[in-house]
Formats: C-alpha cells, sequence, structure tokens
C-alpha cells in the first residue's frame, strides 16, 4: 500500500461526518421509525387509447407507442375531459421490465390546462408475474385555484380497461402526506 492511500483513506475517514452529516436522521439505534406517509384520494382518469404502434426492437428494448385519443377525469375538486394528442412510450426490456412514460394534456370543466407525466415500471416477480403497475406521476398546472397539484410526491394505480369496446386505461392518483 502506498503512502498517497493511505493519506487519502485517513482524510476521508476524517471527512465523513461532515460529507454524512446531512442525511443523519437524529434518531438512536433501535429508536422507532417514523410513521409511513398517508395517501389521500386525487382524482381518477378514463383515458381512451388509440391502437399501439409498434416501434420494434431498439438497443434499449422493444418500443411501443399508445397514442392518447381523449378520456374523462374527476375528483373532490376537480373534473374535465383528458385531451387528445399525447402518447404513451413503452419499452420492454430484455429481462421482461415494462417501462411506460406518459405525456399528454388534462382541460379541467373551468378552462384551465394541465400537463401530465406519468412514469412507472413494473418487473416481473419470482413467479414470472407482473405486479400492480404503480406510477409516479408529476403534474403542471397554471397558478392559480389548481397549484395545490404542483409538487408533493404523487402515486398512480393503473389498470386496463375498455371504453366504447376500444382500448383504455383508469388510472387513479393519490398525494402522499406526512402523518401528522
Amino acid at each position: 500500500m502506498t503512502v498517497g492511500r493511505v493519506v487519502s483513506g485517513f482524510a476521508l475517514f476524517l471527512l465523513a461526518p461532515f460529507w454524512l452529516a446531512p442525511f443523519a436522521t437524529g434518531q438512536e439505534a433501535g429508536a422507532s421509525l417514523p410513521a409511513p406517509p398517508q395517501l389521500k384520494f386525487v382524482y381518477e382518469e378514463q383515458v381512451a387509447l388509440a391502437s399501439s404502434i409498434p416501434v420494434g426492437e431498439t438497443p434499449m428494448g422493444k418500443r411501443n407507442i399508445v397514442p392518447i385519443t381523449g378520456g374523462t377525469f374527476s375528483g373532490p375538486g376537480l373534473k374535465g375531459k383528458v385531451l387528445p394528442g399525447g402518447w404513451d412510450w413503452q419499452l420492454t426490456n430484455a429481462s421482461g421490465c415494462f417501462n411506460l412514460h406518459a405525456d399528454y394534456m388534462i382541460e379541467t370543466d373551468d378552462g384551465a390546462i394541465i400537463h401530465v407525466v406519468n412514469a412507472g415500471m413494473v418487473c416481473p416477480n419470482t413467479a414470472g408475474m407482473h405486479d400492480a403497475m404503480l406510477t409516479t406521476p408529476v403534474f403542471e398546472a397554471p397558478k392559480g385555484k389548481y397549484d395545490w397539484l404542483n409538487g408533493g410526491a404523487y402515486v398512480g394505480t393503473l389498470e386496463g380497461m375498455k371504453i366504447d369496446g376500444k382500448p383504455a386505461v383508469r388510472i387513479r392518483f393519490f398525494k402522499a402526506y406526512a402523518h401528522e
């Protein structure tokens, strides 16, 4: 071992408490964990989809895109339509993990346009089956009545359905809150 490595290692040892200090929780070993966050229902979307467009194999995996053609949404204090023109960019990799990245707009009944980016990934479990699809949406709402959607931590649930016999998805969005 060289003197330089010993000095570098010793310097890291001395500086580690300063680098790690922002991540310290202040809890002693064996102390109880904080309560987990709670989820509050925000709204549900029923999103109409066009037929998927297979892109094919790419270096990242099998790519597919699904046009979003419309739909509706409603929840406490929030109601409107899903605007046509968005897309769900899907990718299935070699290990069977499925990724989605949807990017679209919704319009409230009072005319506010809200940008939604919803992403998620699900991989086969030990039995080779996919668990429920959970997503992590991000909202960009105009300042004003709906700016409460901006920021925070959200989770979505996603399931397939039909609207007028055509492919669609039902997405339920929840906001995470610290336990009070």
